[in-house]
């Protein structure tokens, strides 16, 4: 891929092309999915450019970055044409397994967490909510125009994963996770 010139003058008018070179309006909820995933991104660059950002977290979260890219990509090509970069299984597989172990060694929940703790946990706790509206947003592109599954499967996962290297960061700063107090 090489770009040369960022503006275009194709967009002035409201519309943008999907993968495929078709021409849909800009509020396509299609368009709305793969933005909502770059703003995912971005939230996770911030989060990576914390000086105090656990060394730990740092590739899983370099190569997440890049996945989200693979997702983008997924997301603006017209599922079922083929030949085309999608999200696979094993994307899938490999949150699972940083789930599982990240999650190991942290004890079990006994309440509810309340997003904060260390400035790493808070902004991991952003991605997250960021990363549910783009699964939010997905669905409503799936239920309009189809996606691929496993796009779902790898955003629901990636909330996941986001959630307990949140809980990790706390742990591995020694900082206490705030917890939920309900009425007080």
């Amino acid at each position: 891929m090489r770009l040369t010139r960022i503006y275009t003058r194709a967009g002035d008018k409201g519309e943008t092309s999907l993968g495929d070179g078709s021409r849909v309006p800009k509020l396509d909820c299609r368009i709305g999915a793969f933005g909502t995933v770059d703003e995912l991104n971005s939230a996770l660059g911030v989060a990576l450019a914390e000086a105090e950002f656990p060394e730990r977290l740092r590739p899983v979260f370099a190569r997440v970055q890049n996945d989200l890219f693979d997702v983008g990509a997924d997301l603006c090509v017209p599922f079922g044409i083929g030949d085309r970069l999608r999200i696979e299984q094993a994307h899938v597989d490999r949150l699972e397994g940083l789930c599982d172990e990240l999650n190991e060694d942290l004890p079990p929940l006994k309440s509810f967490i309340l997003p904060g703790g260390t400035a790493s946990a808070a902004r991991l706790h952003v991605a997250r909510t960021t990363c549910r509206r783009a699964e939010r947003d997905a669905l409503t592109a799936d239920g309009e125009h189809g996606v691929n599954p496993l796009v779902l499967a790898y955003l629901n996962r990636l909330s996941d994963l986001l959630f307990i290297a949140a809980r990790w960061a706390n742990a591995d700063a020694g900082r206490d996770e705030p917890l939920w107090k309900p009425g007080g």
